[in-house]
């Protein structure tokens, strides 16, 4: 079946030689010498590889199972979810006062990629529990925090999001479920969610659900909406756990993939809730937990891509297929492996430049998120949630048409099941509707993110590109092959925005026909200075001596495909906008 080998020399490329995290001002980074990252991710890698992996196709075969209400999960996951708790690896950026390790968020985005590349529905047991414990974390009492967080933070209780109803996806307003206060303080819960991740198994004592709930007579829409902890097992005064809480997974989905992680329908009857934050402030809590998912989700984007990618690009080099047409290269055998052929060439450099822009692109943004955490910087703040929904509907969306690339370079043994390339593809689907379907992180970027506090993060971003090129001009080569196209690339964007700017108040339509179109516009452009960065590195590395020449040659090579075949996309998407909203809103609803 398939192999997956951790990407070590590529995350201490990217961390220290291009983001140089451990020379950064950000408290805590001074910690993050190269030694100590090294060995953490060697370490997640060994797991990563030896372990979870193993797990992938036999969690995709046998799928969770609902037996006499209680959710089983596939065979070995629970081995080594425990080893995942005994390695301390959900603690890695928590909280130290709750039993976490307090590292940088950073260094758990690189642990993160390998967990979901070797088995991303395991990996979804404790994905969320972070998110969750975030957000308890921020909004919670200190009675809340101590009685749940600390064994959030070590995964011996996972944790969910409860949004969806069968009536009621991305608008929340319409959500029916009800909580009732008691008269001890608490609310009775009552309603029913749907596609809920990790809404129940068997491998942690106890489960801690955040719903969305109305309070009766609370105000209308998602303005009445309020935020509830409601655990599987109410929890005693003195931290065991108590009586069975009316929660109860009444069916699990049929999915398309990630058959190892359970959806699950949660029916809750009278169910003990606890208010977290304010009454009908519920939203805003929950977008702690939804803007942190989204990033992972972005992540799962580019793990995908990566595990597919390097599946694919053995079985080219030895898949024996026809001969080069410039003359064999396999002359003892009866073909050429296809790797020779160049149309196989450039599905591979389509994934690989992807894989190692995109990878490069959530670490940048790990920077970004610490630096908002740790320092409490509100710029840094601003420029994350302006790229948040660029991370999650950008590299979701590579990240899957990647996975296919990859699929198809198997022919006809991609799409039966012995080679594992169809699972790949299956597991990359969700992501792109989870978490905010991406035509909604589209409008969202468009529509609320592009303007916010006056468009000060857009402009902050633009001033970070011209700056970098600017500052590298004088490098001959980087700029022909880097700063020239990523310059084209940037002024594309800055373009686009503009139309939507005069176009957008007298049509909204106009603004939000291209607003998919705008994501992935400034997604490549992210890349593109994320190449360039890389780039420089590169170079400078080369420069100074460094003994893996090849290392840096090839990430040069790469790189020069992205900006040479990939970047020039931001010209179509830009025309694309600016055809406005008549090509798409000209044909009448009921021709459709």
């Amino acid at each position: 079946m398939t192999t997956y080998t951790p990407p070590l020399k590529d995350f201490h490329f990217i961390l220290h030689d291009v983001l140089k995290v451990q020379d950064s001002d950000i408290p805590g980074y001074d910690e993050l010498e190269p030694d100590f990252t090294s060995a953490v991710l060697e370490e997640s890698g060994k797991l990563c590889r030896d372990v979870l992996h193993p797990l992938n196709h036999i969690g995709d075969v046998e799928g969770c199972r609902l037996e006499n209400g209680v959710v089983r999960t596939p065979t070995g996951f629970k081995e080594a979810f425990d080893q995942l708790r005994e390695g301390g690896w959900p603690t890695l950026d928590c909280d130290p006062e709750y039993g976490g390790q307090g590292m940088p968020y950073i260094l758990s985005a690189a642990v993160g990629e390998m967990q979901v590349s070797a088995n991303m529905g395991l990996n979804m047991y404790a994905g969320l529990t972070h998110g969750a414990y975030s957000t308890i974390h921020a909004y919670g009492t200190e009675e809340q925090k101590n009685t749940f967080l600390p064994k959030m933070v070590t995964a011996e209780w996972t944790a969910t999001m409860n949004l969806t109803e069968p009536h009621s996806g991305t608008d929340l307003g319409l959500l029916r479920t009800k909580a009732v206060p008691q008269d001890d303080g608490t609310y009775a819960i009552t309603g029913t969610k749907i596609f809920i991740s990790s809404g129940d198994h068997d491998m942690a004592e106890n489960i801690i659900h955040l719903v969305l709930a109305k309070i009766p007579g609370g105000p209308d829409g998602v303005k009445g909406i309020s935020l509830f902890i409601v655990p599987k097992f109410i929890v005693n005064e003195d931290g065991s756990l108590g009586n069975h809480n009316n929660v109860v997974c009444s069916k699990l989905e049929e999915k398309m993939g990630i058959h190892g992680s359970s959806t699950c329908v949660m029916n809750y009857d009278g169910s003990t809730g606890y208010l977290l934050g304010e009454e009908h402030k519920g939203l805003r809590a929950m977008f702690t937990m939804m803007n942190e998912a989204r990033i992972s989700v972005g992540l799962q984007g580019v793990a995908m891509a990566a595990v597919a990618y390097e599946n694919a690009a053995a079985y080219a080099k030895e898949r024996l297929q026809g001969r080069d047409v410039t003359g064999p290269k396999n002359p003892e055998g009866p073909a050429d492996p296809i790797i020779v052929h160049p149309d196989v060439r450039r599905a591979l450099m389509d994934q690989k430049s992807f894989v190692e822009g995109g990878r490069a692109f959530i670490l940048y943004g790990g920077t970004l998120i610490d630096r908002a955490a740790r320092a409490h910087d509100a710029d840094a703040e601003g420029l994350i949630s302006l790229l948040t929904p660029v991370i999650k509907g950008f590299l979701t969306d590579k990240g899957f048409d990647s996975t296919v690339k990859a699929q198809q370079l198997y022919g006809g043994h991609g799409y039966i099941e012995e080679t594992g390339a169809s699972q790949f593809v299956r597991d990359a689907r969700i992501p792109m509707i989870y978490e905010g379907a991406n035509g909604v992180q589209a409008l969202d970027l468009v529509g609320r993110k592009l303007a916010a506090d006056g468009g000060k993060h857009v402009m902050a971003f633009f001033d970070i590109v011209k700056s970098f090129i600017k500052e590298n001009e004088g490098n001959a080569e980087l700029k022909r092959d880097f700063l020239d196209p990523l310059k084209a690339g940037s002024k594309d964007l800055q373009a686009a925005a503009m139309y939507f700017m005069q176009e957008g108040m007298k049509n909204p339509h106009a603004a939000l026909a291209g607003s998919s179109d705008f994501m992935h516009l400034f997604g490549h452009v992210c890349l593109g200075l994320m190449w360039a960065q890389m780039a420089k590195a590169s170079m400078e590395a080369l420069e100074n001596g460094a003994s893996d020449t090849a290392f840096y040659e090839n990430k040069l090579a790469t790189g020069r495909y992205y900006m040479a075949r990939q970047l020039p996309e931001t010209a179509l998407c830009l025309a694309r906008i600016q055809s406005g909203a008549e090509p798409v809103m000209s044909l009448a609803a009921e021709a459709f």
